[in-house]
């Protein structure tokens, strides 16, 4: 379809007006998938229309691992990594991939906040979030799951359609994710600006899960699954096929086991 036939959404919200109506005001606020949807394609599309950017991506992350620097923090680490992007940086006009690109990672970023987690960073094509399960790892469990599915519902039905109108590739993504106790590092003395970041097997272990996962699939470690509610829990089964996995539990010696979501 052509971009004449494209019909400009009415009253575009800033970013930041929406974000702020997505968390309530904190860190707690509820929207249905319906209405994300609907403000992501607004988003969106103003961004392929009119060069629109986003407002600067905040979240409190930085401030939550400077207050725990070298601290071992429980937490799931949510990888995000955006399939067939290589082939994108063959197909599409570079300022065009640029704009693509970066509302894809925002628009997961205000997702995973809107979830209850933190963005830790964006690495090209892809998003890495973490949720503190440091007291109540049953809820960041869910809280993760959840996140996961509402990327994928904006994808197929917020993002790519506004994509399609442009004759745009669809965008597809690979979740993944695991729960470990992980290290917060500060590199350098100054406890205001030195780079910090999380090491542990969690962060390992989420993003050689994330490998494994098919185009549109979720994949959650065994920790993970082992700590969702009952009913969420029934949506997902024992991944098949994951060729040469033979990651073994520290404490069990047993293969670490893998579990993909089903609906």
């Amino acid at each position: 379809m052509s971009n004449d036939a494209t019909q400009e959404p009415s009253n575009p919200m800033k970013t930041k007006d929406v974000i702020d109506m997505m968390l309530g005001g904190g860190r707690s606020g509820t929207v249905d998938i319906e209405t994300l949807i609907k403000e992501v394609q607004k988003r969106v599309w103003s961004s392929l229309k009119k060069g629109y950017e986003y407002d600067y991506f905040r979240d409190d992350s930085d401030k939550f691992l400077r207050e725990h620097v070298s601290s071992k923090v429980k937490m799931i680490i949510v990888y995000v990594d955006l399939v067939g992007s290589t082939q994108m940086t063959l197909e599409l006009p570079t300022e065009k991939l640029a704009i693509i690109i970066s509302s894809f990672s925002q628009e997961m970023g205000f997702i995973i906040r809107h979830h209850k987690g933190y963005v830790l960073k964006f690495v090209g094509d892809a998003v890495i979030g973490y949720f503190v399960a440091q007291e109540d790892p049953l809820v960041a469990a869910d809280n993760a799951v959840n996140c996961a599915k509402s990327m994928i519902s904006v994808i197929e039905r917020g993002i790519n359609p506004i994509l399609n109108e442009y004759d745009y590739p669809d965008l597809r993504v690979k979740i993944g994710m695991d729960f470990g106790e992980n290290t917060i590092v500060r590199y350098g003395g100054d406890e205001l600006n030195s780079h910090v970041d999380i090491l542990g097997p969690g962060m390992s272990i989420a993003a050689k899960i994330t490998s494994l996962a098919k185009p549109n699939q979720i994949l959650v470690g065994e920790d993970v699954y082992e700590k969702l509610h009952p009913v969420l829990k029934q949506s997902f089964k024992e991944a098949e096929g994951l060729g040469q996995w033979n990651y073994r539990d520290r404490e069990t010696g047993k293969i670490y086991r893998v579990y993909a979501y089903v609906g």
